[in-house]
């Protein structure tokens, strides 16, 4: 393993927002950024806001940013101490972590030994387990007759998960028996595609479940956890819309929701900044362990604007093999955040990518408003990657004034040229069933289809 020391120089091995998010941290702390660039984002706004930017390679991001030794390679070139791998790409890959420590980099970021426990959702149901926490009936299911015994002990309806991923990919619902093998076959070839995995396991579906995440902070020793967030508007298993803390929680669940995250986060002795997600079972009122993620989220800011903190400058004191800086006791929530993900999408066209030159870009100013955003007016979204354009985040007193200053932040939101999501976030935040809270994962599909 690399020697843990002074971060001086830091390379940013990702794209987009996040890029631009990690720079600014870096130009406060006085740390030299170094952007590690594809061919598609040598000019965007984080290249102009680095202190340098290397090339990565080609576009394509099985030769840019999903390729560990071309990270390396651009680290070395560029005499970095450390590597920010973001969030997507390879942030949770052990390749990396690994290939970065054989090389005398930092990798800002869990240990791979962490990394390897979390990332494969059937070992991190087995550490979850040994650590206390409550899983969702479920189990491993090799061929389809292991699939139709699990079915039997679970019942239906049930997902297909794959072991190897998330975000969506390789995950399907089967509502009845007659639908498990082709279902089965479907995931097995997704998983295969996305992870290079085809593993899958099978768990029952909680139909009127929330989706609940901790934010947590470990040293490898100790760990705080830095409150909660609903991240229950989906669409086909992708956030489009966040909010700190939950709303509608009772104290007593909240808490024991904390101190299953903390007991996992110590179990582990984890290092570095994590997520542990749960699924919240709304007529049980108890919650299941579904996931850890290994890395900083995409939607930090709503941890940030309550608690105050900067999650990336906490995440480099941690990879500088400092012990943390925070005790339980000096976390304060205050007040309510919501994250609006603005993509690069057409709604009306089944939320078909919308790539292109941007004309013009109008961004909200206010107080309580911020927008973490890779974009401006002239900027190419390109085909390549994710759609995510910015991110709308906003600050009230409490929930409702959040909400309400969402709403005229939207009002002022424009970008001019590819078709985006904000008309949809509109929409969303008008809707007296979201307005009210705590809604479930299926809330956003009936949204669509205008049944409530």
């Amino acid at each position: 393993m690399a020697d843990i020391g002074r971060i001086h120089r830091l390379l940013v091995a990702n794209r987009g927002e996040i890029a631009a998010r990690v720079i600014r941290t870096c130009a406060r702390l006085g740390i030299e950024s170094v952007l590690a660039a594809s061919d598609a984002d040598l000019d965007s706004l984080p290249a102009r806001l680095a202190d340098r930017v290397v090339r990565l390679g080609p576009a394509a991001a099985a030769q840019s940013y999903l390729d560990p030794a071309a990270v390396v390679r651009a680290a070395q070139a560029a005499g970095v101490d450390a590597v920010h791998p973001g969030y997507g790409f390879l942030s949770e890959n052990p390749a990396l972590a690994r290939a970065c420590g054989a090389a005398g980099l930092v990798f800002v970021g869990p240990a791979p030994e962490s990394l390897e426990a979390v990332g494969d959702k059937l070992r991190a149901r087995s550490h979850a387990l040994a650590a206390g926490l409550p899983v969702v009936p479920g189990g491993e299911a090799a061929d389809l007759a292991g699939a139709r015994a699990v079915a039997a002990e679970v019942g239906y309806p049930l997902l297909v998960k794959a072991v190897g991923g998330g975000g969506g990919r390789g995950m399907k619902l089967v509502r009845a028996a007659d639908e498990l093998a082709h279902t089965l076959d479907l995931a097995v070839s997704e998983a295969a595609a996305a992870f290079g995995d085809p593993r899958v396991y099978l768990e029952r579906f909680v139909s009127s479940g929330r989706h609940v995440e901790v934010q947590v902070l470990g040293d490898g020793t100790s760990a705080v956890a830095l409150g909660d967030r609903d991240c229950s508007v989906q669409r086909r298993y992708q956030k489009l819309l966040e909010e700190a803390p939950a709303p509608l929680l009772s104290d007593v669940l909240r808490a024991q929701m904390a101190d299953a995250a903390l007991a996992l986060t110590r179990h582990l002795g984890y290092r570095g900044l994590g997520t542990v997600e749960l699924l919240v079972d709304r007529e049980r009122d108890t919650f299941y362990f579904l996931e850890m993620n290994a890395r900083i989220q995409v939607e930090h800011p709503v941890t940030e604007l309550v608690t105050g903190l900067d999650l990336v400058a906490e995440q480099l004191a941690v990879a500088e093999g400092l012990p943390l800086r925070l005790r339980q006791q000096d976390v304060v929530l205050t007040g309510h955040a919501v994250e609006c993900r603005i993509n690069a999408e057409d709604a009306a066209a089944g939320f078909r990518p919308s790539p292109g030159r941007i004309e013009r870009v109008v961004l909200p100013v206010g107080e309580g408003i911020r927008v973490d955003t890779h974009v401006q007016g002239g900027s190419v979204v390109p085909p390549y990657y994710d759609s995510l354009l910015a991110k709308l985040v906003v600050h009230g007193r409490d929930r409702d004034d959040a909400l309400a200053r969402t709403r005229a932040a939207l009002e002022l939101l424009e970008i001019v040229g590819v078709t985006t999501t904000a008309p949809v976030h509109q929409a969303l935040l008008a809707d007296p069933e979201f307005a009210a809270g705590g809604v479930d994962t299926a809330f956003f599909e009936r949204f669509l289809a205008g049944v409530h």
